[in-house]
């Protein structure tokens, strides 16, 4: 969704593309439905006794009992809809109330100081849930080649804001049925790096 100027191509750790899996398959979820193959692949997840681990086994429950057409339909409910979706999954929505507003404005001034553009055939504005989780995953697996503070200055300032609120509105959203583990998976996620960066500062 995202095209980026390579970085130096410096080494990370396990950790760290650990947690470039994570957001990147939560922005893979968000951006679009999933196929059948997909939820296929998801279905034979497993996980640990952690909250997270739980979050994942439930997620492929789901998966195994869901039809890709049913999650399409569950996907459209919820994000697009006929006018729009019961969820705006933006960020300038969720901090000012209306959307193309100056967290959208902040979010383009850094992504273009990172080397980050919008990718050929997306038209969403990058304030996004989706695409600002692939950037959190590019700069997780050094795709976009920064250090860990301005990781952590990135996610304080584009996701902490709203990105809890947005995966707890999901959680309990009318039509959230497959996507309701999804939010878990999200909101644990945006949890559990909050509480590294705070101590890593």
């Amino acid at each position: 969704m995202l095209a980026s100027q390579p970085g130096d191509g410096s080494a990370r750790d396990t950790l760290d593309l650990r947690r470039s899996e994570q957001y990147r398959f939560l922005s893979r979820l968000l951006a679009s439905a999933p196929s059948t193959q997909l939820l296929q692949e998801i279905s034979a997840l497993t996980g640990d006794e952690t909250a997270l681990g739980q979050a994942y086994d439930s997620l492929a429950r789901n998966a195994a009992n869901s039809e890709a057409k049913a999650v399409e339909r569950e996907f459209f409910e919820l994000f697009i809809g006929v006018g729009r979706g019961e969820l705006l999954p933006y960020a300038s929505f969720y901090i000012t109330g209306f959307l193309n507003e100056r967290p959208l404005a902040d979010l383009r001034g850094d992504l273009a100081r990172l080397g980050v553009a919008r990718a050929q055939g997306r038209y969403e504005p990058e304030d996004h849930i989706a695409l600002i989780l692939e950037v959190m995953a590019g700069m997780a697996d050094g795709t976009i080649d920064v250090d860990e503070a301005r990781q952590a200055a990135f996610f304080n300032r584009h996701l902490a804001p709203w990105a809890a609120q947005f995966f707890d509105d999901l959680a309990i959203a009318p039509s959230a049925r497959f996507y309701r583990p999804v939010a878990e998976i999200g909101r644990l996620l945006v949890d559990i790096e909050a509480r590294a960066f705070a101590l890593a500062a």
